[in-house]
Formats: structure tokens, C-alpha cells, sequence
């Protein structure tokens, strides 16, 4: 990642930054918990890391569209069944980096965690930019 492509300052202590740090940590504690309970019944790595990240899509939405974004959220009705679809749509692509990843981890040898906590600081910041500029929008 080039300089100019890393994240301003600004950007780094924007409110919404911040907060969507708190809610993202909030889901990744729901993700890991849950990865790791079904790692420790027995499921494949991949299969676990998807449910996982699946369940912290829903923790996610709910506290990024009340408390992360809540100025930029839709009001009901036709604007609001269009966000949700577009959240599903960044968290199907950060899932799809965050399952790459794991499966690459899972190839090159990597413990299922390492591989996890690569996925999680690059899913991060790819969601963190399309919420931001497509989903949550004014």
C-alpha cells in the first residue's frame, strides 16, 4: 500500500472513523467468538470463518446503521431495503476477501487464527471505504 492510498489523518480521527472502529470491533468480537466455537466443534477453518464473519455481518449492520452512520442512514421505505442491500453487498465483499484469505493462510500453512487476523485488518479497511463512499452516503 502506497502512501497516498493509506488513510489520512483526518480520516483516522473522524468521528465516524472512530466510531466505526468500536461497532467493527464489536462484530469482530462476535466473529472471532463464534469462529472459534465452531473450530472447536469440529468445523473446517473456511467453513467456520464464513459463518463466523455471517454472524457479525448482522452485528454489524445493526450498529453501524444506528450509531456509526445514523446521520447517512435511509429513512424507511424503498431508500432504506436499498442500503441494507448495499451493506449485504460490501459485507459479500469483504466476506469474499476475508475467505481468500483465509483459504490462501490455509494453503501457505498459516495457523487458522493468523490467517483470520490477516483477514480481518484487510476486510477493515476494504468495507470500512465502500460503507463510506457507496452505502452510507448523504
Amino acid at each position: 500500500m502506497g502512501v497516498s492510498s493509506m488513510p489520512s489523518t483526518r480520516l483516522l480521527m473522524s468521528g465516524t472513523f472512530v466510531r466505526y472502529g468500536i461497532g467493527s470491533g464489536l462484530a469482530l468480537g462476535s466473529d472471532v467468538v463464534s469462529f472459534v466455537a465452531l473450530l472447536n466443534i469440529g468445523m473446517p477453518p473456511v467453513a467456520a470463518s464464513v459463518c463466523g464473519y455471517c454472524f457479525g455481518i448482522v452485528v454489524h449492520w445493526l450498529i453501524s446503521s444506528r450509531l456509526v452512520f445514523a446521520e447517512s442512514a435511509a429513512p424507511s421505505g424503498p431508500a432504506r431495503t436499498r442500503q441494507k442491500a448495499l451493506f449485504v453487498g460490501s459485507a459479500l465483499a469483504g466476506l469474499l476477501v476475508t475467505t481468500l484469505i483465509m483459504e490462501l493462510g490455509s494453503l501457505a500453512g498459516l495457523i487458522p487464527i493468523m490467517a483470520k487476523l490477516i483477514a480481518i485488518v484487510v476486510s477493515f479497511q476494504f468495507t470500512y471505504m465502500l460503507r463510506k463512499s457507496f452505502v452510507f452516503t448523504a
